[in-house]
């Protein structure tokens, strides 16, 4: 790790983060969830909220896939993603949905709003963010696709999405 110039976990948790929280809505894969505590960490992003069914620390299978990430991102778990979003929007963040529905902005035009914190909500692996939280959510993203298939997996989406928007906050 030190060739790589990696940060300890302590030298992290006092490092700046970029202003993305991930939320998880009814994710029924815990290697899903696993995966994206490790892409929360590549990223320093700021938190990951676990909603509903969706599996938390410390399964094994989210450990398997997060490689020790979910001792360096903060998260927290809550019944429903509306109690997510609640404390979200009080505490000012700009919450999105990643999903194909009417009105969604295409990730490559959706613009960064400098000193804005995004949270981004991930669904359900078959039915996708549930329609409460659609109902309440700020905006929606949506990630283009041009094959056969009608969506990613998770795990890739949140790759995707994170990516896009920390190249759009850091650079």
């Amino acid at each position: 790790m030190e060739e790589l110039g990696r940060l300890s976990p302590a030298d992290f948790e006092s490092k700046e983060k970029t202003p993305l929280t991930l939320v998880m809505d009814n994710v029924r894969s815990a290697l899903n969830v696993g995966s994206a505590f490790r892409t929360a960490d590549a990223f320093a992003i700021t938190q990951i909220y676990l909603c509903g069914i969706t599996a938390t620390p410390p399964h094994r299978e989210i450990l398997k896939t997060a490689l020790g990430a979910t001792d360096t991102i903060s998260w927290a778990h809550f019944s429903t993603p509306l109690e997510a979003i609640e404390k979200l929007k009080k505490e000012g963040w700009t919450v999105l949905a990643v999903e194909q529905a009417e009105g969604a902005v295409e990730l490559q035009n959706f613009q960064f709003e400098p000193g804005e914190k995004y949270a981004l909500i991930f669904g359900n692996e078959v039915g996708g963010v549930s329609d409460e939280a659609m109902e309440v959510v700020d905006g929606c993203l949506e990630i283009p696709q041009f094959g056969t298939k009608h969506s990613l997996n998770i795990a890739v989406s949140i790759g995707v999405v994170v990516w896009d928007l920390f190249k759009k906050i850091r650079f």
